[in-house]
């Protein structure tokens, strides 16, 4: 694990940008750089290319661009941003054949990655009683732009791995009742920080498991550890690689 106090490009500074920031001087690093327009790439190259890493929690449609501007100058990469994730796999190809790295998380809350794994395993029990029918609930702040969540598509990506015979997810609020899929339903609440159940329904009983985030702390010191964590390293990795799970 990296110890040493790191330079660190923030991309985005909004709620979680600024949490970030806070966390970061207080383990004793420095903000070298805050990029939140296109602009900022030109008119601070100067103080980028002094950063050891870069953490990303802007918006959906700068995420690529982000990313792609991380590679080119080999700056390793975490990126918190959510909603892009139907390029992840060219991410990893492209993180994978440079000479940068990319840490990617639908979550970085290391609450939630535990959920990750019960949730993948679960998944494995529930599979062999067909009696019970699995479903996903996602709560978040009204100001969060995509649904369902990232996490909520990891966790449904989780359990398709052991229903193979179910097509995909889907969102309830937007599509009607599909046969042999997923559903998936989301709300947005108020400030609710972010909550995910993950249900197993039958005649008889149900059974959940779930994660409700109290504040943005946990995510925050994730994001921190994970570019602790990426600095010297090149490829793609996720969270699984941080925690070692």
């Amino acid at each position: 694990m990296m110890n040493r106090n790191l330079r660190i490009v923030l991309i985005g500074y909004g709620k979680m940008g600024k949490a970030i920031e806070k966390l970061a001087i207080e383990k004793n690093h420095e903000i070298v750089a805050v990029i939140d327009s296109p602009e900022h790439w030109i008119e601070k190259q100067k103080e980028i290319s002094t950063a050891d890493v870069a953490i990303d929690f802007s918006i959906p449609q700068a995420a690529l661009t982000n990313i792609d501007n991380c590679l080119k100058i080999n700056l390793p990469l975490v990126v918190g941003t959510t909603g892009w994730y139907d390029k992840l796999p060219q991410v990893q190809e492209a993180a994978e054949n440079s000479e940068g790295a990319i840490l990617w998380a639908s979550n970085f809350s290391l609450g939630v990655q535990i959920l990750f794994h019960l949730n993948a395993r679960l998944a494995e029990i529930m599979n062999r009683y067909p009696e019970y029918s699995p479903g996903i609930q996602e709560i978040h702040h009204t100001q969060k732009l995509d649904a369902p969540s990232g996490t909520a598509i990891q966790l449904a990506n989780g359990i398709l791995q052991s229903y193979p015979e179910l097509n995909g997810w889907y969102l309830i609020e937007n599509e009607s009742y599909k046969f042999n899929a997923l559903p998936v339903f989301s709300q947005r609440i108020g400030q609710v920080t972010g909550t995910h159940h993950i249900s197993y329904s039958s005649s008889v009983d149900t059974i959940t498991i779930s994660h409700e985030a109290k504040n943005r702390e946990g995510f925050v010191f994730g994001a921190v550890l994970a570019a602790e964590w990426l600095v010297g390293k090149r490829g793609f990795f996720t969270m699984k690689d941080v925690l070692g799970f």
